[in-house]
């Protein structure tokens, strides 16, 4: 659920860090931690969490795993080579989905938040190659609102409560399109982020950045010190996605 490449590649025009980017990632890797001891203790070591359910379950993932889309989507301003940035998310994706595979305390990670980033970054740079790769606020706004109506993809449905109509069956009966965001009949994962909706929140990222950095600019504010902590967890992040949780389970007693 974290976009940690950013963290050596993410520079402004005058050389300097945007830290507001590392501490509101910092923050969202702490809140990540918090999310998963919570789950850890709840469904595998069967405590009575009773508050961690949904909605709020739901709201608190949410709140993690947007904020990682949209912030890795704006890093595709500052990365020297997004290329390499996807094809380094989409190796940790595979070793996350083998180890996962492997330990089989819970349900494999299969098409995970690391992967969405993977395929979200790669598909950015192909549009930026073809010079179609989307710029402004405009266009922020736009993929932001697309990505809360698509936001049921995954569960068959288009659209917002009454408004919403279901999508053709045959696009979820085959396992070949589940990274896309139409899971086949037997599909399981542990954390499941397809390519649709979450490309939408990660282009709006994109688009967004991408104007402020070639256009204004950032403030001042964005460059100064925030909290020097969450800053650190910020800069190394994708370190402390792999390495927490089977930290978390050795802690809970449930890795063995």
């Amino acid at each position: 659920m974290v976009d940690s490449l950013t963290s050596r590649q993410a520079t402004a025009k005058r050389g300097e860090r945007v830290r507001a980017f590392d501490a509101v990632r910092g923050f969202s890797v702490v809140s990540m931690v918090g999310f998963h001891l919570c789950y850890d203790l709840r469904f595998l070591s069967r405590m009575p969490l009773a508050w961690f359910a949904p909605p709020f379950q739901d709201i608190w993932r949410a709140s993690i795993s947007w904020t990682f889309v949209f912030i890795a989507g704006c890093m595709c301003a500052f990365s020297r080579n997004n290329l390499r940035r996807a094809g380094i998310y989409l190796a940790v994706a595979l070793l996350v989905f083998v180890a996962t595979s492997v330990a089989a305390v819970d349900d494999a990670i299969n098409f995970g938040i690391i992967f969405c980033m993977g395929a979200c970054t790669l598909l950015e740079w192909c549009l930026e190659r073809m010079r179609l790769a989307p710029r402004g606020v405009v266009a922020a706004v736009g993929l932001a609102v697309l990505f809360i109506v698509t936001l049921g993809i995954p569960s068959g449905r288009l659209g917002l409560g009454a408004l919403s109509v279901g999508l053709p069956k045959v696009l979820y009966s085959t396992p070949w399109f589940s990274w896309l965001g139409f899971p086949g009949p037997h599909f399981v994962s542990g954390d499941y982020y397809p390519v649709l909706p979450y490309v939408l929140l990660y282009l709006s990222g994109s688009a967004w950045c991408r104007y402020v950095k070639d256009g204004s600019g950032f403030s001042d504010r964005a460059y100064q010190p925030v909290c020097r902590p969450l800053e650190l967890v910020g800069r190394h992040s994708l370190l402390v996605y792999v390495v927490h949780q089977p930290v978390l389970l050795l802690l809970t007693g449930n890795l063995f």
